[in-house]
């Protein structure tokens, strides 16, 4: 185990990891350059990471009618919220580069509502913020809003499920205190 502190509990060493998760490592270390520490974090149980892994990708890089820089918006409103430290460091990163707004990108992870988002975005942001604050509540008017912004069925599960992923990942990172990597910091700025 590892000595490198990057959460409360050990992290493997990667020589001692599955072969599949050494490779999903030397990927990250193509692009983008480094191992995300939630990655290191999650080896500890391998199955989890790769259940963490398909999940992640399923809602971030797969086909949907949400950019990549939407669906980080709302990784980082979440992320916000929740006041969790490595994944509002890290998509935080992520959102300047997809943005390619440093500024926007901010303003967004200190108060997205005084962020210049459009309309569309901010309904977005808004329903975030409530599955992430009171799902129970959320009724057929919280989705005939988001519709009327021109959200497709498939648009609003994505959104729900990226704010129900995010508060989940928030709280295991939180509660192990994963640490961003020191490269999240100057990304895109």
């Amino acid at each position: 185990m590892s000595d490198e502190r990057i959460s409360r509990l050990p992290v493997p060493e990667e020589s001692e990891l599955p072969e599949d998760i050494q490779e999903l490592f030397a990927k990250n270390r193509e692009k983008p350059g480094f191992v995300p520490n939630v990655f290191r974090a999650y080896s500890l149980r391998p199955a989890a990471l790769r259940g963490f892994v398909a999940l992640y990708d399923a809602l971030m890089a797969s086909e949907s009618g949400l950019s990549k820089a939407e669906r980080e918006m709302i990784a980082v409103v979440v992320s916000a919220l929740n006041s969790c430290h490595y994944c509002l460091i890290s998509h935080g990163a992520v959102l300047r580069v997809r943005t390619r707004d440093p500024r926007l990108a901010d303003t967004i992870a200190a108060n997205y509502r005084a962020a210049a988002l459009t309309p569309r975005q901010r309904a977005m942001l808004d329903y975030a913020v409530k599955v992430t604050r009171a799902s129970a509540e959320i009724g057929d008017g919280d989705l005939e809003l988001l519709r009327e912004h021109g959200f497709s069925d498939e648009e609003i599960f994505d959104i729900t499920q990226i704010a129900a992923f995010f508060n989940y990942s928030n709280r295991v990172a939180s509660a192990l205190g994963q640490r961003p990597n020191e490269e999240f910091y100057g990304m895109a700025r």
